[in-house]
């Protein structure tokens, strides 16, 4: 396959991602039951990656592939949040999974409860061409049950964004479903490199919700 067939790939690969985010956010705001909403979610990105050219997976993992492993639907896990944009917007080069880091801009934090307790979570933009919204955490499920490099639960550039946004002046107000958190492409191949949740990021507590460890992850030999 030549490079510009990969890159046309990618870009429907980007296309299908978006759309699954667009059905899921109009099914929520019509009404629809959230954990059926999450059923159908979960759907398409399986078969994403059992067959796109661009999955993370390679030909041997689809091969064998019967779905990612996913907590049970966390009702609990859906919160809502403010985000205000009082941070330095000074440039961080966060680390990743390959040999370079990423440069990336605090944008914003997110504060919500979850579990009774309250949270902080930095949103950053990421600082290349185009520019994208970014949210990564990890909690205390990793390494064990979730990938220790952390989750992902917005990254604008890849299609993913947020079930809810309304602006309201200097912040706005934001649903946060953790149920949807998932894995970088790095946890699932080693091929790939991915930006890593910096440690202002990690949470104290578990978050049982979302995508769980890929359990045949390829590593370096």
């Amino acid at each position: 396959m030549s490079q510009s067939e990969q890159w046309l790939d990618l870009y429907d690969f980007r296309q299908r991602v978006a759309a699954l985010y667009r059905v899921r956010n109009k099914a929520l705001q019509a009404g629809g039951y959230p954990a059926l909403v999450w059923e159908e979610f979960r759907h398409g990105r399986d078969d994403l990656f059992a067959h796109h050219p661009q999955s993370a997976l390679d030909d041997e993992q689809r091969a064998s592939f019967r779905g990612l492993d996913y907590f049970p639907y966390n009702h609990d896990a859906r919160v809502q949040g403010i985000v205000t944009t009082d941070v330095e917007p000074e440039l961080s080069l966060v680390g990743t999974s390959g040999d370079e880091a990423m440069p990336m801009i605090r944008a914003g934090r997110a504060r919500f409860e979850l579990g009774g307790v309250a949270h902080v979570l930095t949103i950053y933009w990421i600082d290349v061409y185009g520019g994208g919204l970014f949210l990564p955490f990890r909690d205390r499920t990793a390494p064990v049950e979730t990938y220790g490099g952390g989750r992902y639960l917005v990254d604008t550039v890849k299609g993913s964004d947020f079930p809810q946004f309304s602006r309201q002046g200097n912040s706005a107000r934001v649903t946060l479903d953790f149920n949807y958190a998932y894995n970088p492409s790095c946890a699932y191949h080693y091929r790939w490199a991915c930006p890593l949740a910096p440690p202002e990021n990690h949470l104290l507590g578990e978050v049982r919700a979302g995508e769980r460890v890929f359990s045949t992850a390829r590593a370096p030999r």
